[in-house]
């Protein structure tokens, strides 16, 4: 039986053995007294990775990103994002029932929020309409790019003007500091708060960071408690994700070596679209037109489990493959392999 693969995202990472040595030897108290060092040690090394001043551990990223639009937001005001980010497409509407905001969405396939069509939707709030209480961003993006510098320091300067905070959904935010080149604290620098991930590409099991201001997070703290989130014993999660931000970052470079690879790879097979100079972290989206019809894209993702690989369906025929730290070169070739079968001349 073939081992299995799974590319289906990078959030089925599992700990590196590591992380499960110290995770069992972990130091651990009771979080909710302040007193697990281990939670402690992560925070403090969270905070300073990404240049601000303090940090809550919390669950998950889609956690970490609702306390920071209940902390930052009153209700009944309005937060402005991109059309296809995380927070808006894949948090299950949380943003209305948690912080009791409204949403203006802006399309951004790219990630990418042009001032001047934030610009427009910028309100002060008066008898008919919500006020702006927040914009969020996102870096790297859902659709796998990485956001450059030059178009976030344009939101934070018409932030600045208009007197709001930004809030970033870095889930990935070492994937895209490493596409860009720079520092993840670089990035976080143009927001006021930011949420990390300690799993997904890093391998931690469980946990994000929501970091920003001293105040913003005492606030987030005990925001945390009442979205059920305070921890006891958390420092046998805390310590994976020490791992995670002094280790596993320096891995994601061979993730993305993959992913280009990979998506190299798959713009040779006929019937692919596919722009590879596109690939920007360790997400690789491919079109494949037969795929729009459900019998042929329930076809494809067969014939890929028949060969022990894992895959989501597509999404109006576009697919998506993700790298992780346990795709190595030996994976890659055999999801190429299936690739070259699953989508055989073009038709599938």
């Amino acid at each position: 039986m073939k081992e299995k693969i799974d590319i289906r995202s990078d959030t089925v990472t599992k700990p590196t053995e590591q992380m499960r040595r110290a995770m069992a030897d972990a130091v651990v108290g009771d979080d909710v007294y302040g007193d697990d060092p281990t939670v402690q040690e992560l925070e403090a090394l969270g905070a300073d990775l990404m240049g601000k001043e303090a940090a809550v551990f919390v669950p998950s990223g889609t956690f970490g990103n609702q306390l920071a639009l209940f902390t930052w937001c009153q209700r009944g005001t309005e937060v402005i994002l991109g059309e296809e980010c995380h927070i808006l497409q894949h948090e299950a509407g949380a943003a209305s029932i948690i912080a009791g905001v409204q949403t203006r969405p802006i399309a951004a396939p790219t990630g990418v929020l042009p001032p001047e069509h934030i610009r427009e939707r910028l309100r002060k709030g008066d008898l008919h309409e919500p006020a702006t209480s927040l914009i969020c961003l996102e870096n790297a993006h859902s659709l796998g790019r990485a956001v450059p510098l030059a178009a976030m320091e344009e939101v934070r300067a018409l932030a600045d003007t208009w007197g709001l905070p930004i809030h970033l959904d870095g889930a990935r935010i070492f994937n895209a500091g490493l596409a860009l080149g720079v520092e993840a604290k670089a990035i976080a620098a143009r927001a006021d708060s930011v949420m990390f991930c300690l799993s997904k590409g890093l391998c931690a099991p469980v946990g994000s960071l929501l970091v920003g201001p001293q105040d913003f997070v005492a606030q987030a703290r005990m925001k945390r408690k009442i979205l059920g989130g305070a921890l006891r014993q958390a420092g046998i999660l805390a310590a994976a994700g020490i791992i995670a931000l002094n280790e596993q970052t320096k891995a994601l470079s061979q993730d993305h070596e993959r992913a280009k690879k990979l998506a190299q790879g798959l713009a040779a097979i006929p019937g692919i679209q596919s722009n590879p100079e596109e690939t920007d972290i360790n997400m690789v989206f491919f079109s494949f037109p037969p795929a729009q019809d459900p019998a042929k894209a329930a076809r494809i993702q067969a014939l890929f489990a028949q060969e022990g690989i894992l895959i989501n369906p597509p999404s109006q025929g576009v697919f998506r493959f993700v790298t992780h730290y346990w795709i190595g070169d030996r994976e890659l070739e055999r999801i190429l392999e299936a690739s070259r079968t699953a989508f055989r001349g073009g038709t599938a």
